[in-house]
């Protein structure tokens, strides 16, 4: 008999990491995000609390992780390095976005609900957003030869996500009426106006 693959073990991983996701966020949204625990989330995924942790540090982790970050940081790297620097952001995050929204929408939607009404993941989700920032600037090589140059980056990626983020609440905040792709092209328009 041989030994599964790093594959199997991979895609194992995955399965559970997105079984328990997708518990936590039903759960959060059937009784509310304070009212649930982390052995509710365990139970309903299948898991032990002990298993949860391995996934997860804690429970504010599972109703904000999306694995998006890494993607859109590799992304923005294979752009190319010609274009202005919110061209290729704004390329990314615009690409990316309809995807999940095409494929996800809902769950997209709940999770982000989720996150605004709920103080404590509110204002973790601004301190991940410097962790998204430091990662783009990492794939755009920023400040490497020039530190005024790497200020000026710094600055827009902030900017762009900035603009970004505000499409996503406004969407959230309007029911999601509007498609968010489209907000966030307008978000990226007004930034641009503002030059």
């Amino acid at each position: 008999m041989t030994e599964p693959g790093p594959d199997w073990r991979q895609r194992k991983k995955t399965a559970t990491r997105g079984r328990i996701r997708a518990s936590a966020l039903r759960l959060f949204r059937e009784q509310g995000y304070d009212a649930t625990t982390v052995e509710q989330i365990a139970a309903a995924a299948g898991v032990s609390h002990m298993t949860f942790f391995r996934y997860f540090p804690a429970k504010e982790d599972v109703a904000l992780s999306d694995d998006y970050d890494p993607l859109i940081a590799s992304a923005i790297g294979q752009t190319p390095d010609t274009w202005p620097v919110i061209r290729r952001i704004r390329t990314v995050l615009v690409e990316g976005l309809r995807l999940i929204h095409d494929t996800d929408r809902d769950t997209l939607f709940d999770q982000i609900k989720l996150i605004v009404a709920t103080p404590a993941l509110r204002d973790r989700l601004w301190a991940d957003q410097i962790a998204t920032q430091r990662l783009i600037l990492q794939a755009l090589g920023a400040g490497e030869d020039d530190p005024r140059r790497g200020f000026e980056t710094r600055v827009t990626v902030a900017a762009c996500l900035a603009a970004a983020t505000t499409a996503i609440l406004v969407w959230v905040e309007t029911g999601g009426t509007a498609e968010l792709p489209d907000l966030v092209e307008q978000a990226f328009d007004t930034l641009a106006r503002a030059r």
